[in-house]
């Protein structure tokens, strides 16, 4: 049977970090851009002012090499420190140990899609944006989507990332061999996937200052009631505090002062007092994982699997999961290549997503246990090998 000839060999949805890698390395690998659609909602000037922090791993920064998209603006992380609050033990990774520039870097969401959408424009991909695609409809030869270009008033799709059902009828169809996914979501707005944890937390986001900072180090801080991160990003850090959804409440209603208070009262007094923070935004966390794909669609990304951001782990594992389609898709954008994915990346997937749930939730609570964890991070300080094993997941995933 002959196979229908489609628009395009590959479709995008969602021209985010993952999205706009995974055309690059499809190009990089011989793919010709013509036959790549990369879709996404919003223009690529609104992505760039986009000022969420983001933390790469080394692993990362290789795949970025490997696509021209670095150096790019981001401070080095050269220490991770690792503790429980109200126990003994910590654990410290040094990139000196593994004999590495870093461990892994912070940026902000902006300079990432800005060097990517340029090296997307060198390579020839062209984007269709602001589109939102409304609905997929998948055949024995190909798969349809259905876009929306415009919002009710004529305002363009990317002026408001909405829902679809805000969006006019669909002003455009085009087909292609292989839908990717790479546009997730917040968890609670997503599709259900096979993997569901609500963690009964909610993180709040913002750049601190400390009296005291240590260059290039990040924390990791457990608390009662969620981690507490402090990633090194210029003269700032970038935290990620998660607690119970009353305990973020009671934290988004304090004037500064009293929440750089409430800060240093969880944290500690490593970086002396904390001196200015800017605003705060917070949001759900749960894991939501184990997205089945079909014949002809596959997701990456957070469109695959939303993750707690303890370790900063879902962007890096999303660059794996498009390394490694890039790869398959360009021996040949077909159903064969695509189930030969799934398999491939069952095992990074699964080890992350474990490792990730596993730390946002034994660290949590106020059990006897939490003695145990906390004289398990001295434990895993002492012995190297343990440091190492730890180390290579975080920088590489389950290779």
């Amino acid at each position: 049977m002959t196979e229908l000839v489609t628009e395009y060999d590959i479709a995008i949805c969602g021209a985010g970090p993952a999205g706009m890698a995974l055309a690059a390395l499809l190009v990089k690998r011989g793919v010709t851009p013509s036959r790549i659609a990369l879709i996404d909602a919003r223009t690529l000037q609104q992505a760039c002012n986009d000022p969420r922090s983001l933390a790469l791993s080394y692993g990362s920064r290789q795949i970025l090499e490997e696509i021209g998209c670095w150096p790019i603006p981001a401070t080095a992380i050269n220490e991770i420190h690792v503790s429980r609050r109200g126990q003994f033990g910590r654990s410290m990774i040094t990139s000196s140990e593994h004999k590495l520039p870093a461990l892994g870097y912070v940026t902000r969401y902006g300079a990432l899609v800005a060097e990517l959408g340029a090296a997307c424009e060198r390579l020839g991909i062209a984007a269709l944006r602001p589109a939102l695609v409304t609905a997929l409809r998948e055949a024995s030869g190909h798969v349809a989507l259905y876009l929306a270009e415009e919002l009710p008033g004529g305002q363009a799709a990317g002026s408001d990332r909405g829902t679809v059902a805000c969006m006019q009828a669909p002003s455009r169809t085009i087909t292609a061999s292989i839908v990717v996914q790479a546009e997730g979501g917040l968890f609670g707005e997503q599709t259900v996937k096979s993997m569901l944890r609500d963690y009964g937390q909610t993180a709040i986001i913002a750049q601190v200052r400390a009296s005291r900072p240590v260059a290039h180090r990040a924390y990791e801080r457990f608390t009662d009631e969620g981690p507490l991160a402090l990633l090194p990003q210029d003269d700032e850090y970038s935290m990620v505090w998660c607690a119970t959804p009353h305990t973020t409440e009671e934290l988004m209603e304090l004037d500064d002062a009293a929440f750089l208070e409430r800060l240093g009262t969880a944290f500690g007094s490593r970086l002396g007092t904390f001196t200015n923070t800017s605003r705060r935004v917070a949001f759900p966390l749960g894991l939501n994982a184990g997205a089945q794909g079909t014949a002809r669609i596959a997701a990456i990304g957070n469109a695959a699997q939303t993750l707690h951001p303890v370790a900063g782990q879902g962007l890096n594992l999303g660059l794996r999961d498009a390394t490694v389609l890039a790869r398959l898709l360009s021996q040949g954008a077909n159903p064969f290549n695509l189930a030969q994915f799934h398999g491939q990346r069952e095992k990074d997937r699964s080890t992350t997503v474990h490792l990730t749930d596993a730390m946002a939730t034994l660290f949590a609570g106020r059990s006897p246990l939490q003695a145990v964890l906390g004289a398990s991070l001295a434990a895993i300080d002492l012995v190297s090998p343990a440091r190492g094993v730890l180390a290579e997941l975080m920088m590489y995933g389950r290779r």
